[in-house]
């Protein structure tokens, strides 16, 4: 029997801005509750958190780590998470698996650009909201300007709950606001009884019963404010703010009770959904947190250790699940044995007997296991709503740098893109290079230097690939004939096509055959003809009349329109957002075929495509931007160079402030050593994929000269 309950269990994962502290703060609470028998250091290289060769080397979390502890009766499941925004898919990974989100700040640096971000991240999650003020030993603080901000950033939701005593050198501990002293201790920055006052109104707001016994009666007991506490965390209405010293230990212990006795347990946070197929197709169902129940776990993290193999962290939300268990993925319906299930705690592993709901476990050396995949007991028991992660879109393309790794570095390079959801390697169809994309140069950096340390290969890269796209605006028609005579039988296939701008609002085959290929619209259509393609928003349709080309020929015809999309048009680029209408043709009795008519296909589309006034599509990213005030007008100055958007300017404490834009990719492969230079180190940025916008005509000419001096030069 396991030696607690799923109502003891509390699964936190720490998350905010890089060097805020959060692996510092994880190794203190380790340390509190003789988890560790001695308390980590990132700057020595020995915390338990950041155990990776690359992490100690940077002194910086690049990974998600998990950790757990025990303190008054309570597990909790720990999560570190990277701070940097080029490590973004990490710290996601860890929300999905949680229930409540310790967001850390550094006091003297206070709301930073992933601070913010991981708020949100969190509140789209429906989770409980914990904030730590950390390093309250440092310089430059002012507290009551700092929490003033957070209330007016995050809410009148976010109160104190553990007040300072001193700040900077002469901090010394905290003092509880739910259960003031008589008298408050020197060097205390704030007014208690105020603070009280406002933890009081949050808590309340969450219960009526309580509201109304405050109105009547003025004043609540602390009992019955710490009974009502889970259900004011569960709804958002109470955010606690907690101060501390991770370096000094300083407020760790106040923390760590806290966290036991408010962090939600899986009992009390909003159930997780779960698709059942029926009669009546797919439907959502909440998810029961029971032993009794199907058994049910989610991927959240997978990892290729080289001593254990593939190691897939699973969060179990029903059921109970033993070693000698099978596990199903949902997603293949395969059914694979574990070699037992695994309890981690930092780079250690130790088996356990049984997995229970609101447990995270590894399990090892099964196959096929994919971050977000559902697992289960049994095929056909329900599949767990899948995470979204952001778009990477910084690429480099890559070759071994030592002759005969070729084959190796295509299975290599995958391997780490199953494990980093915000990683991936296409193979370029123009250029045939292999291409790897992140979320920026750091990231990309950081990848082929784990390439280098776990598989031995060292790779050249070049400049960045940005992915344009080619599409068109207007509508147009076109023919060819493609004829060939060699001896013997020829080859013959003639194509008529019109070529249509596609809506990006069509997202489906459904809104596709709803909104665009009606018989409104094209009178002859022929249903079963038609397809439709979400991944380049493209549709194929079929209005030929008499047989003017034979039936079977036509899925030759949308096969040669389908080899442009990837080849492109115009520069070389994808092409998407167009729907092909096929409405006449000819063929031979003898010299037809299947080749004939693809050929003829591609170029009929070919011809059209160009004559239906095409355009480049670049990605356009929202970047956030933290500097220091007196660096604004040069920033801004720099920004409208690369052809940004401003959208918003705000001020911030410590005399910093934050740029809201909307710019090109193109313009922002350099942007950190820019960044850097600029500022003299001191900007923060994150950057997230938004949408695809029309390229303005000089640049596009650039690019389409310079994609056809690349072709001539193939050639």
């Amino acid at each position: 029997m396991a030696l607690y309950t799923t109502g003891d269990i509390r699964n936190l994962a720490l998350v905010g801005h890089a060097a805020a502290g959060k692996t510092s703060l994880a190794d203190a609470l380790l340390f509190q509750a003789h988890a560790v028998d001695r308390r980590g250091n990132v700057d020595d290289g020995s915390s338990v958190a950041d155990y990776d060769d690359e992490e100690k080397k940077r002194k910086h979390s690049i990974d998600s780590s998990l950790l757990h502890l025990d303190h008054k009766g309570k597990r909790l499941n720990l999560i570190d998470t990277p701070g940097y925004p080029d490590f973004v898919g990490a710290a996601l990974g860890g929300l999905n698996a949680i229930e409540t989100a310790l967001i850390v700040l550094s006091a003297p640096s206070g709301i930073q650009v992933n601070t913010r971000r991981m708020f949100k991240e969190a509140g789209r999650r429906d989770l409980a909201r914990i904030f730590v003020i950390n390093k309250m030993d440092a310089d430059n603080i002012t507290f009551p300007e700092l929490l003033a901000t957070m209330r007016d950033t995050f809410g009148k939701a976010c109160v104190l709950f553990t007040a300072p005593v001193g700040v900077g050198a002469s901090f010394s501990g905290v003092v509880s606001v739910l259960n003031p002293p008589a008298s408050p201790p020197a060097g205390c920055p704030i007014d208690l009884a105020a603070a009280r006052s406002q933890l009081i109104d949050a808590v309340v707001e969450s219960d009526d019963s309580l509201m109304e016994k405050y109105l009547l009666e003025g004043a609540v007991t602390s009992e019955e404010l710490l009974a009502a506490l889970p259900k004011a965390l569960a709804s958002g209405n109470c955010m606690p703010v907690f101060c501390t010293s991770a370096k000094k230990g300083s407020g760790v212990a106040e923390l760590l009770d806290a966290l036991c006795d408010l962090g939600l347990s899986p009992l009390q946070a909003k159930p997780r959904q779960i698709k059942l197929k029926g009669s009546n197709g797919e439907k959502e169902v909440p998810l029961e947190v029971t032993e009794q129940g199907e058994f049910h776990a989610q991927v959240f993290k997978t990892l290729t250790d080289k001593f254990v193999g593939n190691l897939s962290y699973l969060r179990v939300y029903s059921g109970k699940i033993t070693p000698e268990q099978p596990l199903v993925n949902e997603r293949t319906g395969k059914s694979s044995r574990s070699s037992g299930l695994l309890q981690v705690q930092g780079k250690q592993q130790t088996p356990v007997p049984q997995a229970i709901p609101g447990d995270i476990v590894a399990v090892a050396k099964v196959e096929d296991l994919h971050i977000g995949d559902t697992v289960g007991n049994h095929a056909n028991t329900g599949v767990m709503p899948t995470f979204t992660f952001p778009t990477p879109m910084f690429g480099l393309a890559v070759e071994p740098k030592a002759r005969g790794d070729e084959q190796k570095i295509s299975g290599s390079l995958q391997k780490i893109a199953d494990e980093d959801p915000t990683f991936r390697v296409t193979r370029d169809s123009q250029t045939k290079e292999l291409v790897i994309t992140g979320m920026s140069q750091l990231h990309l950096d950081v990848i082929q230097a784990r390439l280098k340390r776990r598989f031995d290969l060292e790779v050249i890269t070049h400049e960045p690939k940005i992915p344009y796209r080619e599409t068109i605006t207007s509508t147009a028609e076109d023919n060819h004939r493609h004829k060939k005579q060699s001896g013997g039988r020829g080859q013959f296939g003639e194509v008529h096509l019109r070529v249509y701008p596609l809506p990006r609002e069509i997202t489906s085959k459904e809104l596709f055959f709803s909104d665009f290929a009606t018989k409104e619209k094209f009178e002859k259509l022929r249903v079963d003809h038609c397809h439709y393609d979400a991944e380049f928003n493209f549709g194929f349709l079929d209005t030929i009349v008499g047989g003017t080309i034979p039936n079977q020929f036509v899925p030759a015809v949308e096969k040669g329109c389908r080899e442009l999309l990837e080849r492109g048009a115009l520069a070389g680029y994808r092409i998407q957002d167009v729907a092909v209408e096929v409405f006449f043709g000819k063929d031979h009795p003898v010299d037809s075929s299947e080749q004939a008519f693809k050929t003829a296909g591609r170029l009929a589309f070919k011809k059209a495509f160009l004559g239906a006034h095409p355009v480049l599509l670049e990605p356009i990213v929202d970047l956030e931007v933290t500097i220091p005030q007196a660096k604004t007008g040069d920033v801004l100055s720099f920004l409208n160079t690369k052809r940004a958007r401003i959208e918003n300017q705000d001020s911030l404490p410590g005399d910093l402030a934050v740029i809201k834009a909307k710019a090109p990719l193109a313009e922002m492969t350099r942007l950190n050593a820019e960044l850097s230079s600029l500022t003299g180190g001191q900007a923060a940025y994150a950057m997230e994929f938004s949408h695809y916008d029309t390229v303005p005509g000089n640049v596009q000419q650039q690019i389409v000269a310079k994609s056809k001096m690349a072709a001539d030069e193939e050639d």
